[in-house]
């Protein structure tokens, strides 16, 4: 698929996500989850993170209450990933998930408290390696 907001789409993806995950989820797509990819890669990052109302550290907070309280732990810790490297700190994500837990349920803060300690860890090694 090529078009405009694809490939913006692509390229705010990419950014946010990693060039390693974002590679693999479109090489590793076959016939049947192609069009998600593709779905997800124009309208999500396109569409809706690509519009100017928001900074991308902005958008990367709504994103960790929202999934926080959906209970999606592989999306939130994706998500954690890219919130750090759109600038937010491990601070400002924690208040997110402090907010999430009153607004949504404990159990969710406990979960999502957990993810992030996990996504940490991996960040700390990164940064070693």
């Amino acid at each position: 698929m090529t078009n405009d907001k694809y490939a913006k789409g692509l390229e705010i993806r990419t950014r946010v996500l990693g060039e390693v995950y974002v590679n693999n989820s479109i090489r590793n797509a076959d016939e049947f989850s192609l069009p998600l990819q593709e779905m997800v890669t124009e309208y999500c990052w396109g569409h809706i993170w690509g519009r100017e109302g928001l900074l991308l550290k902005e958008r990367s907070m709504i994103n960790l209450a929202m999934i926080a309280a959906l209970n999606r732990p592989h999306e939130l810790k994706l998500h954690i990933h890219g919130a750090l490297r759109n600038g937010l700190s491990r601070e400002q994500i924690r208040e997110v998930l402090l907010q999430v837990g009153i607004y949504c349920g404990i159990p969710a803060a406990i979960d999502s408290f957990r993810i992030a300690r996990e996504v940490f860890e991996e960040a700390d090694i990164e940064k070693q390696n």
